[in-house]
């Protein structure tokens, strides 16, 4: 089939009487495209073209074809005429044995929009390489294929203990009641007993409140979550407070490079870099009575011009401070958010060229596509976990389960 064979007029759809007629046509179009991808296939398997030369004395020929009923997710049954040869030795890829002849071309689709590419980037790219052309619509109907496993995903049980959890937050543009807002896709990712990490879950939400994360945390009880030992969060509103109220022992700690930018906002530009410098002697402090004295040393030196910027320091002071409890390679896991921020960075990569969402299910399914992309990285424990884990063991006796 050449590139182009099937391209229509613009207004070539504007003909049809109705949704049948254009049925019947695109079935038959979708029909024509697969049976040249295999007597393609078959062309390869042979090694020759159609009454070449080079086919003489193989000792094997094309030798017909066959009809079969093929079923398809958004097309019903399709009569297929496939190609066979005289040794029976040709199995066809587009539709292996046993299977629906749309799976190869909707794994493609599926891996294309995983890989961020939009609806109409499919369309063209399917028409260009099969011949075939799909709709836009099509094509979101074979994606809505993976709503039943984001459900399950965001169902399956969990573990007991997570040591650690990341929490943060992404922004979409959103379409609700007629007009786009911001909705944010909270996201958890936990260190499991074995080192490796994992996302949780996903929630939207468009404000953040003690209400919305009690909801988040009870989720993740009902699948199993007994305990956390630590939280790391960008100070969301209203988390301490519900963290509290279902896992009562957890330990909060706030990002120290979320805090140091939130502090810088409120210093002028030509304090700041003296300012960070004076910062920098609180968070990279050997314990916690150095961190206090440099603290100290902060509020006497800035408090009367910066005292804002000073003000969530102290309101936030155990928050900020949890990590000098624990060894060097512990809090270098949870001073920071960087974690998951890094998962962030690689969904807005994959979501790039979708900057607007139908609905909140159009932008779950690309995070959870992304997700499942960026997850296929983490096949490995942390490194050196064999110490990090007997430094949990030793700090949270009672309460790690191997």
């Amino acid at each position: 089939m050449e590139k182009g064979e099937h391209k229509l007029p613009d207004n070539f759809f504007k003909s049809f009487k109705n949704k049948e007629e254009f049925n019947e046509y695109f079935n038959d179009l979708y029909k024509r495209g697969v049976e040249a991808m295999l007597q393609a296939e078959l062309e390869a398997h042979l090694g020759y073209k159609k009454h070449d030369k080079e086919g003489y004395n193989t000792g094997n020929s094309r030798n017909g074809s066959y009809n079969k009923k093929v079923k398809t997710t958004n097309l019903g049954d399709i009569v297929l005429s496939i190609p066979r040869d005289r040794n029976s030795e040709f199995d066809p890829v587009v539709i292996p044995k046993g299977q629906r002849m749309s799976d190869k071309l909707e794994e493609s689709i599926l891996g294309m929009y995983s890989k961020g590419m939009s609806t109409s980037d499919i369309r063209a790219y399917v028409e260009e390489m099969y011949g075939v052309e799909v709709s836009e619509s099509t094509i979101s109907h074979v994606t809505d294929s993976i709503i039943e496993h984001i459900k399950q995903w965001q169902d399956r049980p969990l573990e007991e203990v997570y040591f650690i959890v990341w929490m943060d937050g992404i922004v979409f543009k959103i379409k609700q009641d007629g007009r786009y807002i911001n909705k944010c896709i909270y996201l958890i990712i936990g260190l499991g007993k074995d080192g490796r990490k994992e996302v949780l879950g996903m929630w939207s939400s468009e404000n953040e409140s003690a209400t919305f994360w009690l909801k988040v945390l009870n989720d993740l009880k009902s699948r199993g979550v007994d305990d956390i030992l630590i939280a790391c969060t960008d100070n969301l509103a209203g988390f301490t407070e519900a963290i509290q109220a279902v896992f009562p022992h957890t330990i909060t700690q706030l990002c120290i490079v979320h805090q140091v930018r939130n502090s810088l906002k409120h210093v002028s530009y030509k304090d700041r870099k003296e300012f960070c410098a004076d910062m920098k002697l609180i968070y990279t402090a050997p314990t916690l009575q150095s961190a206090e004295l440099a603290f100290g040393n902060l509020c006497q030196k800035w408090g009367n011009k910066y005292n804002y910027a000073i003000k969530s320091w102290k309101d936030n002071w155990a928050e900020l401070t949890s990590y000098f409890d624990y060894s060097k390679e512990i809090r270098k896991l949870i001073y920071t958010t960087n974690t998951i921020e890094n998962l962030n960075r690689g969904i807005r990569k994959y979501a790039k060229p979708k900057s607007l969402f139908p609905t909140d299910m159009a932008a779950f399914k690309v995070v959870y596509f992304a997700i499942k992309n960026i997850e296929k990285k983490w096949i490995y424990p942390l490194y050196n976990w064999g110490m990090i884990i007997n430094q949990f063991l030793i700090t949270f006796a009672n309460r790690c389960k191997l």
